[in-house]
């Protein structure tokens, strides 16, 4: 198996390029999905937030607000380095449990989305790094009008990360996403190709990664 960690600053798109390495087949682990396991009503985590920040951060149905929580810690550095330190060591144990399951499984390649893979200083944990980047003007843009946010909020979490020159340089592999979509497709396909080729260097004896995504492909231009 090998561990693959995909990263990029918010909005860059990393969400779709693991959508689109998950239709190929590849095992996706997806720490934004796991934080929101570590912070349900019933765990520490939620506790630990709850006594910090106050009822404040709830919905009306008990569970947590993430919107007013983001408001409150993107506003503030050290507010957001308490709700890291809070979250991020319960996402790790998750994490781990979901690697050691794919393994035990023989999943041949694992990709784990963590959008402050560089902040954490977690780079040698993984075989090889991704990074999806976008212009911070486009990034801003797709904040404002997708997600509804405002200019201000998205600029505070923008500024929170580290800039994605910095992280260019110590990428494996890095995916623009600024075109259309079938750039991102025609980029991702590459990727997958050269991420295969390295799972079979890395276990020769287990044969080919399976494709699902050709496979259909295939199928579908013999039908």
């Amino acid at each position: 198996m090998i561990r693959i960690g995909l990263t990029g600053n918010i909005a860059s798109g990393k969400s779709e390029v693991a959508r689109m390495l998950a239709d190929r087949g590849a095992t996706v682990i997806d720490a934004d999905l796991l934080a929101r396991e570590a912070v349900e009503p019933d765990t520490q985590a939620f506790r630990d937030i709850i006594k910090r920040w106050g009822k404040d951060v709830l919905n009306d149905d008990g569970g947590l607000d993430r919107a007013a929580l983001r408001r409150i810690v993107f506003a503030d550095q050290s507010e957001l380095d308490a709700l890291n330190r809070i979250v991020h060591p319960l996402v790790t144990r998750l994490r781990d449990r979901e690697i050691a399951q794919a393994r035990d499984r023989g999943d041949p390649i694992v990709i784990c989305v963590i959008p402050l893979l560089f902040e954490r200083n977690i780079v040698d944990e993984f075989d090889a790094i991704v990074l999806v980047d976008a212009p911070r003007p486009l990034r801003l843009e797709r904040m404002v009008a997708t997600r509804g946010m405002e200019a201000t909020e998205a600029m505070n979490m923008i500024a929170s990360q580290m800039p994605a020159e910095l992280k260019r340089a110590r990428a494996d592999y890095v995916i623009e996403n600024n075109d259309s979509l079938q750039d991102l497709e025609r980029d991702v396909n590459a990727l997958w190709s050269s991420l295969q080729r390295d799972a079979q260097r890395a276990n020769p004896l287990a044969g080919k990664a399976r494709d699902p995504y050709i496979e259909t492909q295939s199928q579908a231009q013999v039908s």
